[in-house]
């Protein structure tokens, strides 16, 4: 801004040059320079001096007013600049696949709450495809899936951490019992609880069955991992389910881990955006994701 205009405005409503200077912390004459200089400027006079006081006329008033306006807007028009360069805010939708968005995102959402209090975060939980298809269709802002989905090369996707997925059966199935490392062709005749396709979880349990050349010969589907958990636990079968999502039932010994030869199967976990251009809200976001220290961070050569 001006500086010749903000000395004005200043000298106008302080109607002392001394007042004026020690306000603008600085010297008596620089004031009167200053202000000598904007009337020459403007082509006219517009202070009326006596040894008491000085006072706008005619001309002053009109300037002033319209010097506060121009100020006013300046000042407006630096603090929307500086809320949109500094400051994160506003809406921010995000799409998780329901193993991280059950059991790992609420806790990055509740740091980020704590340190970025003014953005609005809602969250939507899905299979890996569905939450792939809303970022692409531009309805999230961002996704967390695992495995891989559709269409993959139409959005940006940036691996960040990674999940160890293990077999789990209740503490009193016969597997639990197992002194040794249970065989692939073993777990091949137990049922089998899973997701359903679509889901990354499923994927890694489809990976894990090619890799291994095993066809379960009973298989129940469950499209939510709280009750395949629960199933497991009350003895219905087996299943493949990330480390993450099975931590209170292993501390209360609801669920054991069955060691399996070849297991743990290690999946990735990636965030997907639609755009290059992201808002300050979403750079935050990412970077709580790229940051946390309690995820096993996955960094791509």
């Amino acid at each position: 801004m001006d500086q010749h205009l903000h000395v004005f405005v200043t000298v106008a409503e302080k109607q002392n040059f001394s007042r004026a200077a020690e306000a603008l912390h600085m010297t008596q004459p620089a004031v009167s320079q200053y202000i000598r200089t904007f009337e020459d400027n403007i082509g006219v006079r517009l202070l009326e001096r006596t040894s008491k006081y000085v006072r706008l006329n005619k001309a002053g008033e009109m300037v002033y007013h319209h010097a506060k306006e121009i100020i006013g807007l300046y000042t407006r028009m630096q603090n929307l600049v500086d809320d949109l360069a500094n400051k994160a805010g506003g809406p921010l939708s995000i799409g998780a696949s329901y193993t991280f968005g059950e059991y790992v995102l609420p806790h990055i959402i509740a740091k980020m709450n704590e340190a970025y209090p003014d953005i609005r975060p809602t969250v939507s939980i899905g299979n890996t495809a569905e939450i792939a298809d809303a970022v692409k269709r531009h309805q999230l802002d961002v996704g967390i899936v695992e495995g891989h989905f559709k269409d993959e090369e139409l959005l940006q996707t940036e691996p960040f951490a990674e999940d160890d997925m293990v077999v789990v059966a209740s503490p009193e199935h016969p597997l639990a019992a197992s002194p040794r490392r249970v065989s692939m062709e073993k777990l091949q005749e137990q049922t089998w609880i899973l997701r359903e396709l679509g889901s990354g979880t499923r994927e890694a349990a489809d990976t894990v069955f090619q890799k291994y050349g095993i066809s379960p010969t009973s298989v129940m589907n469950i499209s939510s991992t709280q009750p395949i958990k629960e199933a497991v636990g009350a003895g219905l079968g087996i299943s493949l389910l990330s480390q993450w999502a099975i931590q209170k039932e292993l501390q209360y010994g609801d669920l054991q881990i069955i060691e399996v030869s070849g297991l743990p199967f290690r999946r990735q976990f990636s965030i997907v955006t639609a755009s290059l251009f992201q808002t300050k809200a979403l750079q935050v976001f990412i970077e709580l994701l790229r940051n946390n220290k309690e995820l096993t961070v996955f960094r791509a050569d």
